[in-house]
């Protein structure tokens, strides 16, 4: 849970701080199996049965956390099996992104429900009542569950006046709004990869944090170590996700762990909101019956995957992390660029091929973290920034909420053509997403704006975030306060924004010759 300081975010900021220490300081890679029992001291366990398997499930998030494939159980090596491999600049995720580390999952219920020792056997018995199915019968005075008659539907739940009943199903796949997860032949949780759009909302479900995702920490700070000019492109939930951390420090901050300077993602955002604006006047809704926007990975891949029939339907305008890579590259040639945000998907977006040339990195708030522990960066010692981040409207600032990347879109309309009307619905995660687009299927959004988010609450609710989705969303009010506009429209980099695109047709081109 985020915003929650647990066991579970003690184990993967200390994961995440010493995988970045030991890129920093460098030296023998063969001290990497020596980790694990710093981060898992002593004889006796904390957390599980054993101190042996606490230091194995540790060792395998190591690997994860360095952008290794897990090891099978059943395999016998060194936790440091291909690292020597990964210790290089450049590293390309390698699928699948989300993993489970099979022995650390506690093999929960997919789904059950039944009858707690709260029940008091009450004269009523509504439970007995609503039952579909007969399932309920009175033994001994309580209520009784048959589970081969019960279908879950939770109407006893519901009805029972003391919340004796008690429905409960396996976390990571009721967070799942893809309907992923299942069990593997000994009751684990496992990804069916063909439906999975890493959206992550697993990863950050699982209570005994059996779902861990790749990351690129240790390959990003090799890069900062290089000669090559690296850029930080922060995205719009940065606000308040770094406690102590005021905007104001926030270049200074990204420049204490190395990166050349601070590009903010939400310009991009501009760019990606006047391109849909445009997108949406020009074909809606003589060309397509409505048009869903395109800057949520997860939600994007939810709709292709699901919905191949109506995927032309989603924009084709670039999103924010890529138009802000690829303007950072044109302006500094031959640098690198580093995506900093709350999303686990957009590691799989940059991955894609026509992609990997504008954002070379990604990286999420809580990995960046481990960085700023690693090189002991005290936010208070920092002089606050000689040029502050404001070169991003208010709206494009608001992309990281639910309901703003729809309502930036809206205004920008209206700035260029006052009289179009324009209808709008938006849902979050991704059970609320698919019947959205059930919907729009059938008619019922047609000349509709449809904007998703993956993520319930939106990017600040993202699987990569440390603050509380709530205080975030209100840190990024603040920011957008602070923004030196107010529409996409504004932005002074609206004018190359054709030849942006023009180099993403030619990148194209190449790669499907």
């Amino acid at each position: 849970m985020r915003g929650l300081y647990s066991s579970k975010t003690k184990i993967r900021q200390q994961i995440f701080t010493e995988v970045a220490r030991f890129a920093y300081e460098g030296g023998d890679y063969s001290k990497f199996e020596s980790l694990p029992y710093k981060i898992i001291p002593g004889e006796i366990s904390t957390y599980r049965e054993s101190v042996f398997l606490e230091r194995a499930i540790v060792g395998e998030r190591l690997r994860l956390a360095m952008g290794l494939n897990l090891l099978s159980a059943d395999e016998q090596a060194p936790i440091s099996t291909g690292v020597e491999e990964s210790m290089i600049d450049e590293k390309v995720y390698e699928p699948p992104l989300i993993n489970i580390i099979k022995f650390a999952c506690h093999s929960c219920p997919e789904k059950r429900v039944f009858v707690s020792n709260g029940c008091q056997g009450c004269l009523e018995h509504p439970c007995t009542e609503v039952c579909p199915k007969g399932a309920i019968s009175i033994v001994h005075g309580k209520s009784f569950i048959d589970e081969e008659k019960c279908i879950k539907c939770g109407k006893c739940q519901s009805a029972c006046p003391y919340n004796a009943i008690i429905k409960q199903e396996r976390p990571c796949a009721a967070a799942c709004g893809m309907k992923a997860i299942h069990s593997d032949e000994y009751g684990r949780a496992d990804i069916d990869y063909n439906k999975c759009v890493s959206c992550g909302m697993c990863l950050v479900s699982c209570p005994f944090s059996a779902i861990v995702d790749k990351s690129q920490i240790f390959q990003t700070i090799k890069a900062l170590q290089s000669d090559t000019p690296v850029y930080a492109a922060v995205a719009p939930a940065v606000a308040g996700q770094f406690a102590g951390l005021p905007a104001t420090k926030i270049r200074n901050a990204f420049k204490a762990l190395g990166f050349e300077d601070v590009v903010e993602v939400a310009v991009g955002a501009d760019l990606c909101t006047v391109e849909e604006a445009k997108d949406f006047m020009e074909e809606v809704p003589e060309k397509q019956p409505f048009m869903a926007t395109s800057c949520c990975p997860a939600w994007s891949v939810m709709a292709k995957k699901t919905f191949p029939d109506i995927a032309s339907y989603i924009s084709m305008a670039l999103t924010p992390m890529v138009l802000t890579g690829r303007l950072t590259k044109q302006d500094h040639p031959g640098c690198r660029v580093v995506f900093i945000g709350p999303c686990a998907a957009k590691k799989l977006e940059a991955s894609r091929r026509s992609i990997r040339s504008d954002i070379d990195f990604v990286l999420t708030f809580e990995e960046v973290a481990g960085m700023f522990a690693a090189k002991e960066v005290d936010f208070a010692a920092l002089e606050p920034d000689e040029e502050p981040l404001s070169f991003s409207s208010a709206d494009g600032r608001g992309f990281a909420v639910s309901g703003g990347v729809a309502k930036a879109v809206v205004n920008a309309i209206h700035r260029m053509n006052p009289e179009r009307e324009v209808k709008i619905a938006n849902a979050q995660g991704l059970d609320e997403c698919m019947k959205l687009l059930r919907l729009a299927k059938a008619g019922k959004y047609n000349g509709y704006l449809l904007e998703g988010m993956a993520c319930p609450g939106g990017c600040v609710a993202g699987a990569g975030t440390i603050n509380v989705p709530e205080k975030s969303a209100a840190e990024n009010l603040k920011s957008k306060k602070s923004s030196p506009f107010e529409t996409a429209c504004e932005s002074p980099y609206v004018d190359i924004l054709p030849e942006l695109e023009n180099l993403y047709n030619e990148f194209s081109h190449k790669n499907n010759e």
